[in-house]
C-alpha cells in the first residue's frame, strides 16, 4: 500500500478510521510538517531496512549534499538507534526492530524523537517519530489457574471479583472484551475498573461441590487475540465476605535511586469475617517482567518497599495492582501508582561531533573549527545545561541549535608560539547540587611559512691571516626558522656582488646546510686589507622566506716584505755622494735614510743601525728616524773618504732587513777631491759618459741663452751652508702605491726637498745647500707656489748641476 500523508489535528480521526487497514498493512508513514519539522507516524515491529520515509525529499535538501554535510541523525535520551538515514536516497531507515511495548510501555502516545543534523553550515530538523501499536500480545492472565472457594450460602447476585487480564497493547489492541464459558451458576460482569463473577443461582454444594469455569479474555485488534483462564470454584460454607481496601487507588511519590527497602507505601484492606476467614494475606496483581523485582509487598502488613533500582530517565512511573485475599480464597483489589521524582543524578555528556584538525595557523578569526553536543538525562531544570570552555585559549563556544555550540577561533594563531590546544569543554547542569562533566578537545595547528630565516647576529666579522691556505674555515653564520619542517629548513648562499673587480665567489663560499664561510684563495693583506660579502638565508617554505646578513671579512698583516730603502738608491744604480762641510759640528744634520715597509703594524716599524764604518765614532744614526748625524766636530785628521753601511730593520717576528751603503766626502770644495771617482761604484762608466756628453750637448744652446739673460740673476756665488733641515727629494715614482703612510711607524713619514746646484764656475766650484721643504710647507697641491722664473731659474740651476757632477765624474781620471 502506498504511504498515506495526514496532516495536522485530523491525523488521530483517521488513524482510528483506518486501524483495521494498518493491522495488515506492511507500515504506513505519515508526515507532519510544524514550524519546519517533520513528523512520521510509523507501526511497530517494522523489519530492519525498512523505509519510514524520504526524509530528504520532504526536507527540500539537495541529496548530492548529504555526504559533504555529514548529514546524520542523532538521537536523545536513548542509547539505541533504532533508525538511520541512507546518504544515497534520503530515506530514514529502520536500524532495529522498534517495540512500543518496551519504548513506551502503557502510555496512550508513543513518540520517539530523532534529531537530523547537517554542517557546513550547522542545520538541525526535528523529526518525531510516532510509534503506532500492532496488535502483537495476548491477553495474559496473571495465572492459569484461578482458585475459589464460594460457600453455598452465598446469595444470588454475590459479586465475585477476578484479576483482569493483562495486555501490553494499547487502545482497541488492548482487552476489549471477556467471555465466560456458560454455565448454570455464574455470569460475567465487566465495567471500566474490574471483572466480577455474579452468581445467578445458587450453589448447591450437595449437587457440585467445585466448578471449572474458563474465562476468555480478547483484545480488539485484527487479527483478534485472546487468553484464557481456568477458575475453579470450590463450593464452601459461610465465608460469605471478601477483603475491602481502604482505598480503589492508592498514589505514592518515590525519589529515583532510593535504597532497596525503602518503604513506599502501605495498603490495607479489611474483612468482615472472623476467623480464618477474616484473616488477610496481600501479593501483587500481575507485574511486568521489568517490574517484578523492582518492589517487594509484605503479604501480612501490606507495606510496599524498594527492593531493585529506580532510575527515572529508565521509568518515572509504576501501575501496580494489588490483591488481598482472605484464609478461605475471597480476594479483592485495588491499584497502587508511584511516580518516582527526577534527582540530579546524570552528569551532562559533551559529545564532539565535528572536528577540523589540524587547523592552518592562518585561519581569520571566527572559523568554526568543531561541533559540540551537550545532553543530560535528567529533566525539567536538572537537564538545563551551561557550557563553557577555559579563558586562556584563542576559541570560543557559539551557542547554535537546541543544546548545539559551534567551536570558534576568536584570534590570530601562531604555531610558533603554541602548537597545540587541549581545549577544555566544561558543561555543568542547573541542578542542585549542580553537576559538571568536562571533555578535552585536542587541536593541532598546522604550520603556514610566515617567518623568515633569522640570524643570530646583526652582523658577522670574520677575521683572517694574510696568506692563509685556499679552504680554510674563516667563520660560520647561523640563522633560525621558527616554522616547521621544509618551512624552518635554512639553506645558505653568498649573494652576488663584486670584491675589488672579481665576483665574490672567487673569494669566499658558504656550506649551504651549516654557514660555514671558507676561503676559496689566499688574501694579501698588501692588496687589500677588509671585504664585504652578503650571505642570504632562504628557508624551503613556498613561497621561501630569506633575509640577508653582512659579513666582514678582516686580513691581518704577516710580516711577509723586507724593508724597502728609497733613498740612497739600490748599490750600483746611484751617483748619490753627499759633501759634508769640514766645518760641520756635533750634531749636524749630515744625510737622511729614507726607508718604507709595505707591511702594517709593528711589521712596519723600522729601526735603522750603522753596521760598517770607516770611522766608527764620527757618525750616528737616528734609531727611527734615519738620520745620520756627526758625532763631533770635524777635524782636519779625518779622512775626506767616508763609508757607511746601514741596516733597516723591522719589527716583525722574524724581523726582516734591507742594508745601503752611504758614501759621504769631507770636503768643502770638489776640487779638492781628486779620486772621487774611486767611491763611484757604477760599474758602466763608459755608459755613463756618453750619456753625459750627449746632454752637454743638447742643453748648450739652451744654457747659452738663459746665462745671457739671467746671469746676473741666477750666476751670483753665495755662501755655503753648512746645515740643513731637510732630506733628499724623492720623486713620487720612488714610492709604490700601496704603502701606508702610518704615523709612528718609522716609515715614510714626511717628504724631504734637497736642492743641490753649482756655482758657474770651472770644475772647482762647491756644492751649495738651500733650504728644504717638507709637508707643512707644501700647499694641498703638492706644487710650490713660485713665480715663473722662479721655475726657470731651478730647473736652470739643477739641470748645471746635473751637467757638472756627471762631468766631474766623468773627468776623474
Amino acid at each position: 500500500m502506498d504511504n498515506l500523508f495526514v496532516r495536522n489535528k485530523g491525523f488521530s480521526a483517521l488513524r482510528l478510521l483506518f486501524c483495521p487497514i494498518l493491522c495488515f498493512a506492511s507500515f504506513i508513514v505519515t508526515l507532519h510538517l510544524v514550524h519546519g519539522d517533520l513528523s512520521y507516524s510509523i507501526p511497530e515491529e517494522m523489519k530492519r531496512g525498512a523505509v519510514i520515509g524520504n526524509i530528504a525529499k520532504d526536507l527540500g535538501l539537495d541529496l548530492r549534499t548529504l555526504s559533504s554535510r555529514k548529514a546524520r541523525v542523532d538521537f536523545e535520551g536513548t542509547r539505541k538507534r533504532y533508525c538511520d538515514m541512507n546518504l544515497n536516497t534520503g530515506d530514514l531507515v529502520t536500524s532495529e526492530v522498534i517495540d512500543r511495548e518496551s519504548l513506551c510501555g502503557k502510555k496512550p502516545s508513543c513518540v520517539f524523537k530523532v534529531d537530523l543534523v547537517l554542517e557546513n553550515p550547522l542545520e538541525l530538523h526535528r523529526v518525531s517519530l510516532h510509534i503506532q501499536d500492532v496488535n502483537d500480545n495476548s491477553p495474559k492472565f496473571k495465572k492459569d489457574l484461578i482458585e475459589m472457594e464460594i460457600r453455598e450460602s452465598a446469595d444470588k447476585g454475590n459479586r465475585f471479583s477476578i484479576e483482569e487480564a493483562h495486555d501490553a497493547d494499547i487502545g482497541q489492541n488492548a482487552v476489549q472484551r471477556y467471555n465466560l464459558q456458560k454455565n448454570d451458576n455464574f455470569i460475567l460482569a465487566v465495567d471500566s475498573n474490574k471483572v466480577e463473577l455474579v452468581l445467578e443461582n445458587t450453589l448447591d454444594r450437595e449437587k457440585q461441590k467445585e466448578l471449572n469455569l474458563l474465562l476468555t479474555a480478547l483484545d480488539g485488534g485484527s487479527p483478534q487475540r485472546s487468553g484464557n483462564v481456568v477458575i475453579h470454584v470450590t463450593v464452601l460454607d459461610a465465608n460469605d465476605n471478601a477483603p475491602v481496601f481502604s482505598q480503589a487507588v492508592y498514589k505514592a511519590s518515590l525519589p529515583e535511586n532510593s535504597p532497596p527497602d525503602t518503604i513506599v507505601i502501605k495498603v490495607s484492606a479489611t474483612d468482615a469475617d472472623e476467623g480464618v476467614n477474616g484473616d488477610v494475606a496481600y501479593d501483587f496483581g500481575h507485574l511486568s517482567d521489568e517490574d517484578i523485582n523492582v518492589f517487594s509487598i509484605d503479604p501480612k502488613t501490606g507495606e510496599i518497599r524498594v527492593s531493585g533500582v529506580i532510575d527515572f530517565e529508565e521509568r518515572s512511573s509504576f501501575e501496580i495492582r494489588v490483591e488481598a485475599k482472605d484464609g478461605l480464597g475471597l480476594t479483592s483489589y485495588a491499584k497502587v501508582i508511584i511516580d518516582v521524582s527526577d534527582i540530579n543524578d546524570n552528569a551532562p555528556v559533551i559529545y564532539l561531533k565535528s572536528l577540523t584538525n589540524p587547523i592552518p595557523e592562518n585561519v581569520s578569526p571566527g572559523t568554526e573549527v568543531g561541533i559540540i553536543n551537550v545532553q543530560d538525562e535528567d529533566s525539567e531544570n536538572n537537564r538545563q545545561v551551561r557550557c563553557s570552555i577555559q579563558q586562556n585559549v584563542p576559541f570560543k563556544l557559539v551557542p547554535s541549535i537546541k543544546n548545539y555550540y559551534s567551536l570558534v577561533t576568536t584570534g590570530q594563531l601562531d604555531r610558533e608560539l603554541v602548537s597545540d590546544y587541549n581545549i577544555t569543554v566544561t558543561a555543568t547542569d542547573e541542578g542542585s547540587p549542580p553537576l559538571s562533566s568536562f571533555k578535552t578537545v585536542q587541536l593541532s595547528v598546522a604550520d603556514i611559512n610566515d617567518n623568515p630565516p633569522v640570524f643570530e647576529e646583526q652582523s658577522y666579522s670574520a677575521y683572517v691571516t694574510e696568506n692563509n691556505k685556499p679552504g680554510s674555515t674563516l667563520c660560520s653564520v647561523s640563522a633560525r626558522d621558527p616554522d616547521w619542517r621544509q618551512n624552518g629548513t635554512v639553506i645558505y648562499s653568498l649573494l652576488p656582488g663584486e670584491v675589488n673587480g672579481a665576483p665574490v665567489s672567487s673569494y669566499l663560499s658558504v656550506n649551504g646546510d651549516t654557514g660555514v664561510i671558507h676561503a676559496v684563495r689566499s688574501f694579501d693583506y698588501e692588496q687589500f686589507r677588509s671585504f664585504k660579502v652578503h650571505v642570504m638565508a632562504r628557508d624551503n617554505g613556498s613561497p621561501p622566506l630569506s633575509s640577508n646578513v653582512t659579513v666582514s671579512v678582516f686580513i691581518s698583516d704577516v710580516n711577509d716584505n723586507s724593508p724597502q730603502i728609497l733613498y740612497p738608491g739600490p748599490e750600483g744604480n746611484s751617483f748619490m755622494t753627499e759633501l759634508v762641510p769640514k766645518a760641520a759640528h756635533g750634531g749636524s744634520l749630515v744625510s737622511k735614510v729614507i726607508a718604507v715597509d709595505a707591511d702594517s703594524g709593528q711589521n712596519a716599524w723600522l729601526s735603522y743601525h750603522i753596521v760598517k764604518s770607516s770611522d766608527p765614532g764620527l757618525f750616528t744614526i737616528g734609531l727611527h728616524s734615519g738620520e745620520i748625524r756627526t758625532q763631533r766636530d770635524i777635524s782636519e785628521s779625518d779622512s775626506m773618504k767616508q763609508n757607511l753601511i746601514v741596516s733597516v730593520k723591522d719589527n716583525g717576528q722574524p724581523s726582516l732587513s734591507a742594508t745601503c751603503s752611504m758614501y759621504l766626502l769631507i770636503s768643502d770644495n770638489l776640487a779638492e777631491v781628486p779620486e772621487l771617482k774611486d767611491i763611484s761604484y757604477d760599474k758602466n762608466s763608459k755608459l755613463t759618459s756618453y750619456l753625459i756628453i750627449a746632454l752637454v750637448s743638447v742643453s748648450t744652446f739652451f744654457l747659452t741663452f738663459i746665462i745671457i739673460i739671467l746671469g746676473v740673476k741666477f750666476c751670483r756665488r753665495r755662501k755655503p751652508r753648512l746645515l740643513f733641515d731637510g732630506a733628499v727629494a724623492i720623486p713620487s715614482a720612488y714610492l709604490p702605491p700601496n704603502y701606508a703612510d702610518v704615523d709612528g711607524t718609522g716609515t715614510l713619514r714626511s717628504t724631504y726637498n734637497y736642492d743641490a746646484y753649482l756655482t758657474t764656475g770651472s770644475r772647482t766650484s762647491d756644492f751649495k745647500f738651500v733650504t728644504s721643504y717638507n709637508d707643512n710647507t707644501l700647499p694641498a697641491d703638492q706644487t710650490l707656489r713660485k713665480s715663473p722664473s722662479d721655475f726657470l731659474s731651478r730647473y736652470v740651476l739643477s739641470l748645471c748641476n746635473v751637467l757638472k757632477v756627471g762631468w766631474y765624474f766623468y773627468a776623474i781620471p
